[in-house]
């Protein structure tokens, strides 16, 4: 299932500032970190599977984009899930390297974070990024059931 891009475009409009620094969360093919970037974002993406980072890398040449994209967990390392109930599992969302080595940047180096949780993933990415982002920054999150809602400081804003 893909993002209502028109919504997620909505959300990100009244966050464009100069040298603000946008990361997608599982960018897939790239084409929210490719909008980002065409916003004037100094756009990344961090996606675990490389044959779309390279689809993603590919689109950002057809489309003159300066995204950059890399292959990898999005998941900072040391980092670790713990739900109040004690299960740790983080459901879609794969392990493997830390895409942030390649990007050579860590999670509290963004401005806006946007993400697309699985049903029941929120409140991880939430955690992760309270744990990881900066207080000040944004976390956008899609979801099928309730849309779009952009988060600072973990609230919704």
């Amino acid at each position: 299932m893909a993002a209502d891009y028109d919504a997620v475009l909505a959300a990100l409009m009244p966050l464009r500032k100069p040298g603000q620094r946008f990361l997608e969360w599982g960018s897939a093919a790239g084409i929210i970190t490719i909008m980002a970037d065409l916003l004037g974002f100094d756009a990344c993406g961090i996606e675990l599977d490389s044959t779309l980072v390279d689809v993603g890398r590919e689109l950002a040449v057809r489309f003159d984009s300066n995204a950059r994209f890399a292959a990898g967990s999005f998941i900072p390392m040391g980092w670790k899930w713990g739900r109040s109930d004690g299960d740790g599992r983080h459901g879609t969302i794969g392990g493997g390297p830390s895409g942030y080595l390649d990007l050579r940047r860590s999670l509290d180096e963004f401005d806006v974070v946007y993400g697309f949780p699985w049903m029941g993933e929120e409140q991880m990415l939430l955690d992760l990024m309270n744990s990881h982002g900066r207080r000040d920054a944004h976390l956008v999150l899609h979801t099928a059931q309730d849309g779009t809602k952009t988060y600072q400081g973990g609230k919704v804003v």
